[in-house]
């Protein structure tokens, strides 16, 4: 008897610990999204796969120091791999690279099936990409964000900022170049270790 007492007690607490993660996370949670994530729909089912993992952690007693950093990097894990599942994108060789393979984000992401060591690798590669982003300047992030990340085509994001669709075209090549130089240098890196 005493035994399902400390049970329930330790549910009760588990249950108060995630409402007040879930209470005070949602909108910033939700806003990290929706600003990665065209689709409203799509936001709305990345917010609730991370707190269904949140509450499944809890269940089965994980330990979770910093809730509010683990569930923002859970956040940017089912974004990725919603990204993978819609389509691979490849990063195009440069002008003058022919003959060169074109590296493909799925390339460059280790899967979370894939061990400690992928997660900690997949970890690295985000924080390296969101890294190469912020030294874009802001009109080839942006123009860099809305096409690639947002899914918005160039005729779209033409009519909104009043750019022309050659001048949006230029700010992504810069974009990607400035990308793939990056990405390409951490993922020699992980292949030279292997």
């Amino acid at each position: 008897m005493a035994e399902e007492l400390t049970i329930d007690a330790m549910t009760s607490e588990q249950d108060l610990r995630i409402s007040e993660a879930v209470e005070q996370q949602r909108g910033r949670l939700r806003n990290f999204i929706r600003s990665r994530v065209a689709d409203p729909g799509d936001a709305e089912d990345i917010l609730q796969d991370v707190f269904y993992e949140l509450v499944a952690a809890y269940r089965l007693a994980k330990p979770i120091e910093q809730v509010g950093a683990w569930l923002f990097q859970v956040a940017r894990n089912r974004i990725i791999d919603r990204f993978r599942k819609k389509k691979p994108e490849a990063i195009a060789p440069a002008s003058g690279s022919e003959g060169e393979e074109p590296l493909l984000l799925e390339h460059v992401l280790s899967s979370p099936e894939d061990g400690p060591d992928g997660i900690f690798a997949r970890g690295v590669l985000i924080e390296e990409l969101e890294d190469a982003l912020a030294e874009l300047p802001p009109e080839q992030r942006q123009v860099f964000i809305a096409n690639e990340i947002e899914g918005r085509t160039f005729a779209e994001i033409a009519a909104e900022t009043g750019t022309s669709i050659n001048t949006l075209l230029s700010r992504k090549r810069y974009a990607v170049l400035h990308l793939r130089r990056r990405l390409r240098e951490i993922y020699e890196e992980f292949n030279q270790e292997k």
